[in-house]
């Protein structure tokens, strides 16, 4: 049998209550708190680029837009492969990634004149991912801007109008967009194949396979006919277009920097 009033009983159920709200109160609090600190962190690593989740974040650095111009017309080959090398040589200076950089332009085929698209950096070691390759990565950045996954452009002709209005058959002029990859190295295996199925129009190389084997690179089953079958399928190659320049980046990286795949 209880001692208790009734007055003292309802005071202990009022205490305890409040009790159980304010640990209830708290819990809630300590849950929001990790999950605020949670999503710091993840935000955090979405930056720096070192993050565990579920989900892969391909990021540039932020001197890579800083350092093209996106609003510039381009026209020869040496006007667009001075990006992609450019881009190699600062990435090194940067430490934000290998010495690998590659650019993707969009040409106008009735003018001749390109704009640039996306620009792509080796970011393998920074972002802990070997699939990051200057080229892989332009051509992500290229389909996500176009909201495509393909890169495979538009042709025609040229439609010659008669003296009453009719068409005539094509004059053989070409028209419509094509896009195509500006690379500061011939690409490893990963990378040829990545170019096959981007659906670009052209590559366009700069250093060879050789220059990146001299340091420790190994690119992977690389040949010739790898070429041909590019051209197979459509695809114009060219090769040889600033080399010595694109050469000189890989040879001073190699002094100093990470082989990750030796």
């Amino acid at each position: 049998r209880s001692n208790l009033t009734p007055s003292t009983t309802a005071s202990l159920f009022a205490a305890a209550a409040a009790a159980a709200l304010a640990g209830a109160v708290a819990c809630a609090g300590l849950y929001e708190f990790r999950a605020l600190r949670r999503k710091r962190q993840e935000e955090s690593g979405y930056r720096s680029g070192k993050h565990h989740s579920s989900s892969v974040v391909v990021t540039l650095p932020i001197w890579a837009s800083e350092s093209v111009d996106t609003f510039r017309t381009y026209r020869t080959d040496e006007e667009m492969m001075d990006v992609a090398v450019l881009l190699s040589a600062r990435n090194v200076a940067e430490g934000t990634g290998g010495p690998f950089g590659s650019a993707i332009f969009k040409r106008d085929l009735s003018t001749g004149d390109a704009t640039l698209v996306s620009v792509g950096l080796n970011r393998v070691v920074p972002l802990s991912n070997s699939t990051l390759h200057g080229e892989t990565v332009a051509i992500q950045m290229a389909q996500n801007k176009i909201g495509s996954f393909t890169l495979r452009g538009t042709r025609g002709c040229v439609k010659c109008p008669s003296r009453d209005g009719e068409e005539k058959k094509d004059d053989g002029s070409a028209v419509g967009v094509q896009y195509e990859l500006f690379t500061s190295c011939e690409p490893c295996a990963m990378c040829l194949g990545a170019t096959l199925w981007s659906g670009v129009s052209r590559i366009v190389c700069a250093a060879r396979k050789e220059d990146a084997a001299a340091i420790g690179f190994d690119e992977g089953p690389v040949y010739d006919e790898s070429y041909e079958h590019l051209r197979k399928a459509g695809i114009e190659v060219v090769r040889g277009v600033l080399t010595k320049k694109a050469a000189e980046v890989l040879e001073n990286y190699g002094k100093t920097g990470v082989i990750y795949n030796r």
